[in-house]
């Protein structure tokens, strides 16, 4: 570049000096030449060059780039004094070029008067992108490359795009284990249209696994958890399916951190990789020799603070809860510091309002195989909080998400409310629980603003289905539930879109019918804050069923021939109303829950033994009381990763036994003209976060159905079915039975009579008077995205059904294992899909080990 910039001002010199012999010299293009030409001494006069001013910059030969922009990159001005020969004009080209958007300058002068000179720079623009072509490797990965290496069409090609272009897709490929990958570029330029094609050949080899990790110096730690700790770097070895052992640069760093990390929980604080070689076999396979050296393993001696004037040390010791002799840990050390919310010890100040609350660890001393550590505390002034700023929610009305929010103007700032405000936003169902964002603003007068972040999610749901069943005729669900509804908005018209949304009430509309035979109407409203002010949740539900036999058992043909005459053999029918009551509690903690209601049942039977016990025609009502306390910690309703959820409930109606004699003789349609039961039903479901994204759910669930005295028989109400997917199909929700799940079986199969009988179809279908069932669950997310929350998850599931509690034996279960997978979609709720494995028989219906597939819709609490 230097030798071109030298050989141009050359010759601006040279046809200067020659211009008296060869007339008026005009070179490029620019203002016209005075009469007084150029003076070769003074262009050529290195020793005492010239000044001169500049009276025109021009520059020629752009296609695509802005002339006036290129002037302005090569900092000369028009009204400039330069020297010529001299560091300015040289300069000028050099930053040009150093910009990368040019093949070639040129620098033409042209003189236009005493002193005065006009430049023009002649350029040649870099060819453009015009086209990118992958070679040697599959689609996929072709629109993989495209997005990692940003090659966007109408791109200046230039030398660096091109290497970086190269190394992007070598470690694209290294990072899958093609770690001999070779990439060659070439460009083809095309003069005529300026622009270039681009081929990348990719010859990415054979993966390259790992035979062998050789470990040296290992004395103490056990070389199998080790070994463990390195998740991404495994040995080749058969039947490896979750754990690949291909070898992978950025994942082998990763693991050699995790492996010190775990030498330094176990109290090697000096532990180091010395060397690791790696070693490439001719099969294509590398082996890895890594030698370690672990040191001492330390033991805390003295723990001081200083600093603290709130607390004294023996608080904060208590609250620190590392004793003398404990094995020092410096991960565990940050997590009782800042680590674990409520009961770390930045918990212990910033929910009193101290917010620049710091500790800072430091070893003091080292001796010997002990450490003395000293934490210096500054604890700061208290914060009180100013004001709540709400950003995101679009949707959703500010006073919904304020009476959610636990930190309120004017309180002392609070870490833990912080945390627990988080986790309310999320159970709300309103928005993206990954998306919460929350940031303390501190104010220089004291006090601190707290800025919510949310990003809205839809949450409203459809059930759709349709379809033509011959003499059925219509088949079909239609359920619309609008979770974030607005009761006070209806009248204005300029709310609905497309509905009335944002006060955090629920509507839930239901229609099912399949033909003449079923039909199921439902309306529920819920108010979660009736009144505004307290979490009372006011709910109220009406339903009507309607369910028409078209079959006599003792004349099949009478099928068809009722279908046909559109006239059935019985009916059955359900009105049910329900009014409840809810309020969260303070004692024993806010995570509680009081609820009761008050429901009535009126099942209607016409010539339709739907219980199989002579019952056929009659009326019969349930008037029902139940109160249900409850406790939910859990952080998020699609995705839980820590916390738990318990209720029990309980159930009663009249005891009308208790106005009888027991001389009474009366008639069957008369014994259950009121309904009466006591009905007790215990959930519990408890999620943990075993490593990673894995998460363990355990869940127990228990019902128990009884009468209030021993010479009133328990009715065919309220009786449990357990088995299959735990959907209600055809006219089972009309026989106001709870339809439980076990998978592995078919539904309804799960049922103990008696231990010598096989249980009759009839007694299956009445139910049982007591279950349990006892499920755990390893759950895997696959997508977080709130379109689309997906996991995989795999089981083992137990339990049984009983007829009455003479029989009813804890130990006595079906078991089951299997998988499956969970989809939730917000506009149609979570569907799944279980294989499971039934390993015990069921006399008459199971006769041997055997699995199957489940298809479920909706969260399944039991």
């Amino acid at each position: 570049m230097k030798h071109r910039i030298t050989y141009m001002l050359a010759l601006v010199c040279l046809l200067t000096a020659l211009a008296p012999v060869l007339g008026q010299v005009r070179v490029g293009v620019g203002r016209p030449a005075t009469e007084t030409p150029f003076s070769s001494d003074e262009l050529t006069n290195y020793a005492s060059p010239k000044e001169y001013e500049i009276t025109g910059l021009s520059v020629t030969g752009t296609r695509y780039l802005d002339p006036n922009s290129l002037v302005s990159l090569a900092g000369l001005k028009v009204g400039d004094k330069t020297r010529i020969p001299g560091e300015a004009v040289g300069s000028s080209v050099r930053k040009l070029m150093d910009s990368g958007l040019l093949d070639n300058v040129e620098l033409f002068a042209t003189h236009t008067g005493e002193g005065k000179v006009a430049l023009m720079f002649k350029v040649q623009e870099r060819p453009r992108l015009y086209r990118v072509s992958f070679m040697g490797i599959k689609k996929g990965e072709q629109d993989q490359l495209k997005d990692k290496t940003k090659l966007n069409l109408g791109k200046i090609v230039s030398n660096t795009i091109v290497k970086n272009t190269q190394m992007a897709v070598r470690k694209y490929f290294v990072d899958k284990g093609y770690l001999n990958t070779k990439v060659k570029i070439t460009t083809i330029p095309d003069s005529a249209r300026n622009n270039a094609t681009m081929r990348v050949l990719v010859d990415k080899g054979q993966k390259v696994k790992i035979a062998k990790i050789n470990f040296e110096g290992m004395d103490e730690a056990d070389e199998s958890a080790v070994r463990m700790k390195m998740k991404s770097t495994k040995e080749k070895r058969f039947g490896r399916l979750f754990t690949p052992s291909k070898f992978v640069p950025k994942k082998y760093e990763e693991d050699k951190q995790k492996l010190i990390a775990y030498y330094n929980k176990l109290g090697y604080r000096d532990a180091s990789i010395e060397s690791d070689t790696l070693i490439h076999n001719p099969d294509n396979t590398v082996s890895l020799n890594i030698t370690l050296n672990e040191g001492k393993k330390y033991y805390y001696r003295n723990i001081d603070f200083s600093g603290n004037y709130l607390y004294t040390a023996a608080q904060l010791r208590g609250v620190l809860g590392i004793q003398k002799g404990d094995v020092y840990n410096p991960e565990d050390l940050e997590k009782r510091l800042n680590g674990n919310p409520g009961q770390d010890l930045s918990s212990q100040y910033m929910d009193d309002g101290y917010l620049y609350y710091n500790a800072t660890p430091v070893e003091r001393m080292i001796d010997g195989d002990s450490i003395d550590l000293e934490i210096r505390v500054f604890e700061g002034k208290q914060a009180t909080i100013n004001r709540i700023v709400l950003n995101g929610n679009t949707k959703t009305s500010d006073h919904v998400v304020m009476r959610t929010i636990r930190t309120l103007p004017g309180q002392k700032f609070s870490k833990t409310l912080l945390i627990r405000t988080q986790r309310e936003l999320s159970t709300l169902g309103y928005f993206d629980p990954e998306k919460i964002g929350i940031q303390p603003v501190p104010q220089n007068d004291g006090t601190v603003d707290i800025e919510y972040t949310v990003e809205e999610k839809p949450s409203d749901q459809i059930e759709l289905s349709g379809g033509w069943g011959g003499y059925v005729g219509f088949v079909g669900t239609l359920g619309l539930t609008f979770n974030n509804f607005s009761a006070r908005n209806i009248p204005h018209l300029s709310a609905w879109k497309p509905l009335p949304a944002g006060d955090g009430q629920r509507v839930q509309v239901r229609f099912q019918a399949n033909g003449r035979q079923y039909q199921v109407y439902s309306l529920s409203f819920t108010e979660p804050w009736l009144g505004g002010r307290k979490p009372n949740a006011l709910s109220v539900s009406a339903s009507h069923t309607v369910y028409r036999s078209y079959y006599d058992p003792l004349n099949p043909a009478s099928l068809y021939q009722s279908l046909a005459g559109r006239t059935p053999t019985g009916s059955y029918s359900n009105t049910a109303f329900t009014v409840g009551l809810g309020r969260q509690l303070k004692v024993p903690d806010d995570f509680f829950s009081l609820t009761h209601s008050l429901s009535y049942q009126r099942y209607d039977l016409n010539n339709l033994d739907l219980f199989y016990i002579g019952y056929k025609n009659g009326i019969s009502n349930n008037f029902t009381f139940n109160t249900t306390i409850a406790r939910n910690s859990i952080d998020n309703p699609q995705f839980p990763r820590s916390g738990s959820s318990f209720s029990l409930s309980g159930s009663f109606t009249p005891p009308y036994s208790a106005f009888k004699t027991e001389k009474e003789n009366v008639s069957i349609e008369n014994r259950f003209k009121f309904v009466e039961y006591h009905k007790w039903m215990f959930d519990a479901s408890w999620f943990q976060t075993v490593v990673g994204k894995l998460v363990l759910n355990a869940r127990a669930h228990m019902g128990f159905l009884g009468s209030y005295n021993k010479r009133t028989e328990i009715g065919p109400f309220e009786r449990f079915v357990l088995g299959g997917s735990g959907l209600a199909g055809q006219g089972q929700f009309a026989l106001a039975q709870d339809i439980i799940g076990l998978r592995g079986y078919d539904d309804r199969s799960v049922y103990t009579a008696d231990y010598n009988q096989v249980a009759s179809a009839a007694a299956r279908s009445q139910g049982g008077v007591v279950y349990n069932k006892f499920v755990a669950e390893l759950r895997y997310p696959v997508s977080l995205n709130p379109s689309a929350t997906i996991f995989a998850l795999t089981f083992l599931e137990a339990g049984n059904n009983w007829a009455s509690y003479k029989q009813y034996n804890p130990f006595d279960l079906k078991r089951s294992i299997g998988f499956g997978a969970r989809i939730f979609m917000p506009a149609f709720g979570l569907i799944g899909i279980d294989y499971g494995y039934g390993f015990d028989t069921i006399p008459g219906i199971k006769e041997k080990p055997s699995g199957q597939f489940h298809f479920t819709i909706g969260q399944q609490i039991r």
